[in-house]
């Protein structure tokens, strides 16, 4: 050991020779370009102080790499409209950023804003109320009254009272007392975390909600009064209840104030909830832990001894989300995934229903439901497709009281609708001649502040008027919005402009009578190449695969793609039948027939572009994520020629292992048997269920693999659990195989942490290239 010697400056990474270190070297810095674009999470507008214009707040998110989180900060604007002709955007001259911040919510007059900032470790949950020019007030709620606020999405619901003294959120349930132990064995009467001769046990176990939330038990609803920063639990709700999206119900003839919030049931198992629209779900009603004292003020009362009803507002449908209420409080909306729930599919096609609001609690238990927007089975071509809608603006309602504004995803684009909701018409507002995805932020007023982009596009903020109103619908202008957020480098600007972007219409090969209408129309492929053609050969191709099997890969720009596209790939982005946007009958056509009419649209595709002379065959890589990763895995077992090169993030090659493991068992009956699958389903799979599950499975071609394929596995993952990687690459690898495995010890299912995402990529493209030269 004595006898050291100077390491080299120059010495090599471990398996990494000359020629892929500079690959490394020049695709890292390009990536890091793309990857610095920031994003636009929300925006709200408010009333400007001297009646001129409005007001705009926009959050925005940019990963910050060497922390490995996400860097959050506020831009603000003055809005000065002229006459929807023209729009100025006046914009502050840097953003602040919000360190530490997990989520804001303004209060509906736009005069306070409520900050949250979740604890690390123990600490307490620390809440603010910031005015329009300094701190107001400021609240420490310890681990003993509850702990980290859910700001995830879906669990996530926090609600100002209309009178601004109150707010309603959902947060996680105290943790229960656990046992304390020391070296005389149990200690009776427990212990003080500081006491170092005991320590603390585990206790009972207790289910979670699966992927993405470990550790969290049971969201549960509490209510504070920002006079007093006095915090109460809302009463009467089981426990075996988890509550979600809470919201104030509007006043009613009861002297008592009522939160309306989504529940979901969990007497026995909870399943996995992201991702999965199946789990059965109702809107609830219960009384906020409040009352009116001698002094006509509102205050905070422990109801403990009281018996406080719940109501179970939408007994007749399997599944009821997203509540809002219309401006004037007649109306009640809320989005069901009722198709979802019925038929087992983990997401399917929405549907959009009213219920008219009663001021009388004791006609909540028989209110009727109306249909708004029902579920379309199959659309004629150019026409409305049905909802698929993955949130509600905090305030989606224009000035009429009746007009909702939504995003939806139209086959491969999203596109902005107005809904009228006593009508039930729906109207694609958005332009219809763009083949751009197009996502609402705010509405200011009746315009609508919105962010348009495409694959070979960074986003651009839009601004959507109405210009023209008839009887029958309203004429909307969309006009440009000058503005640095998304401002990239010269590099990437010009590798953009080299690039153009087509969405194909794949027709269906071998179209059989027992397909269903919709399952017989075209599927669609998003098709990405350079735009100056510089010989009669093609470049190399990557096939892209988005998971799920029920989701979507949009025609919105990805930085991770866009980066693929600009160091020398084309791009093949198949929605194949399944996905979402397409109709319910394409959809509910796959369940049953995964690896096989999945398969089987994806190498149409590819049979598609090739014929069209836009792809070689000698050049074609695949690349996806979950089900992306059991279909690329199954091609490259079905068809071990015709690839390659293939990398898989977390991807499903075994469902017989998966299916003891998985968060969401019942997705492998489902996919694997159809709809069926959701009665039939047991956590203890019989030996000819297993046997079928490995028949579906990629692992059952894997004896044919010839392909060198890429595994980024992420060893937290709940959703595919990291073995079902790494059997299928340790057998691969035993067969004499090439394979690289990289494994990101702290990551989900996504790998979706800044470093993580970012060495996917790198890899990606430094694994595509080798075998592509």
């Amino acid at each position: 050991m004595g006898d050291s010697k100077a390491v080299p400056i120059k010495e090599m990474p471990r398996g990494l020779d000359t020629t892929i270190e500079e690959e490394y070297a020049s695709q890292s810095k390009l990536l890091q370009e793309f990857t610095s674009v920031p994003s636009i999470d929300k925006a709200w507008t408010f009333k400007s102080d001297d009646g001129i214009g409005s007001q705009a707040m926009f959050s925005i998110s940019q990963p910050n790499l060497l922390a490995n989180k996400r860097r959050k900060s506020i831009l603000s604007a003055h809005i000065f409209n002229d006459n929807n002709s023209s729009v100025n955007f006046r914009w502050s001259p840097f953003p602040v950023e919000m360190t530490g911040v997990s989520t804001i919510i303004p209060s509906p007059s736009g005069s306070k804003l409520f900050v949250v900032r979740n604890p690390e470790s123990e600490s307490p949950s620390q809440f603010e109320i910031w005015g329009s020019s300094q701190l107001e007030k400021e609240f420490h709620i310890p681990q003993s009254v509850h702990g980290s606020v859910y700001t995830d999405g879906w669990f996530e619901g926090i609600s100002w009272n209309s009178d601004e003294t109150l707010i309603a959120y959902v947060a996680e349930e105290p943790s229960p007392s656990k046992p304390t132990f020391n070296d005389l064995g149990y200690k009776k009467g427990g212990s003080t975390d500081k006491d170092c001769s005991s320590w603390k046990g585990q206790g009972d176990w207790e289910e979670d909600w699966g992927e993405t939330y470990a550790g969290k038990r049971q969201p549960a609803l509490f209510v504070i009064n920002i006079n007093s920063g006095e915090v109460q639990a809302v009463k009467g709700i089981k426990k075996s209840l988890s509550v979600g999206q809470v919201m104030w119900a509007p006043s009613t003839k009861d002297v008592h104030q009522y939160l309306v919030f989504v529940g979901w049931s969990s007497d026995t198992r909870k399943l996995g909830i992201k991702y999965c629209y199946n789990r059965p779900c109702a809107l609830y009603a219960v009384r906020a832990p409040l009352y009116k004292s001698e002094a006509n003020e509102l205050e905070l009362k422990d109801s403990s001894t009281e018996d406080v009803p719940v109501f179970n507002l939408t007994q007749q449908i399997s599944s009821a989300f997203f509540p809002t209420f219309s401006p004037d409080g007649k109306y009640l909306l809320f989005l069901s995934a009722r198709s979802s729930v019925d038929s087992g599919a983990h997401s399917a096609t929405d549907s959009l229903h009213r219920i008219n609001w009663s001021t009388d609690v004791t006609l909540w238990p028989s209110v009727k439901i109306v249909d708004v927007i029902p579920v379309v089975m199959s659309a004629e071509d150019g026409c409305f497709p049905g909802l698929y809608c993955s949130s509600f603006l905090g305030n989606p309602w224009l000035s009429d009281g009746c007009t909702m504004i939504i995003s939806s995803f139209w086959r491969s684009s999203q596109v902005i609708l107005s809904v009228n909701v006593l009508s039930g018409e729906v109207l694609r507002i958005s332009p219809a001649d763009s083949n751009f995805s197009w996502n609402v932020l705010t509405l200011d007023g009746d315009n609508i502040v919105a962010v348009s982009s495409s694959p070979v596009n960074v986003p651009q903020i839009k601004y959507g008027c109405i210009v023209e109103k008839t009887i029958k619908a309203a004429a909307w202008s969309w006009l440009d919005v000058s503005s640095s957020i998304f401002k990239c480098s010269e590099k990437v600007r010009s590798l953009l402009s080299s690039l153009q972007f087509s969405i194909m219409k794949i027709p269906v090969k071998n179209d059989s009578d027992s397909l269903t209408k919709g399952a017989s129309k075209p599927f669609e492929a998003i098709f990405v190449s350079s735009n100056s053609k510089k010989s009669d050969t093609c470049d190399p191709l990557i096939i892209f695969l988005h998971g799920g099997p029920h989701t979507v890969s949009l025609s919105s720009f990805s930085k991770s793609l866009a980066f693929l596209s600009s160091i020398g790939f084309n791009l093949l982005i198949v929605n194949y039948r399944g996905s979402l946007g397409f109709g319910e009958e394409a959809l509910q056509s796959l369940p049953g027939k995964v690896g096989e009419q999945d398969v089987n649209d994806v190498l149409t595709a590819i049979d598609h572009v090739i014929e069209k002379g836009l792809a070689s065959p000698s050049k074609i890589t695949v690349l996806g994520g979950s089900h992306g990763g059991f279909l690329t895995t199954h091609l490259i077992g079905q068809t071990p020629d015709r690839f390659v090169a293939a990398a898989v993030r977390n991807p499903a090659c075994n469902l017989a292992l998966m299916v003891g493991t998985t968060d969401i068992p019942d997705w492998c009956y489902v996919e694997a048997c159809g709809s069926k699958g959701k009665d039939i389903f047991s956590e203890a799979p019989s030996a000819d269920y297993l046997t079928l599950f490995h028949s579906k499975s990629p692992i059952s071609h894997l004896s044919k693999v010839k392909t060198p394929i890429l595994f980024l596995l992420g060893a937290q993952d709940l959703r595919v659990p990291v073995s079902n990687g790494l059997q299928y690459a340790r057998t691969l690898r035993k067969n004499g195989g090439e394979i690289k495995v990289i494994m990101f010890p702290n990551d989900v299912h996504g790998n979706e942490r800044p470093q993580s995402d970012f060495e996917s990529f790198l890899n990606i493209g430094v694994w595509f290239r080798k075998y592509c030269k």
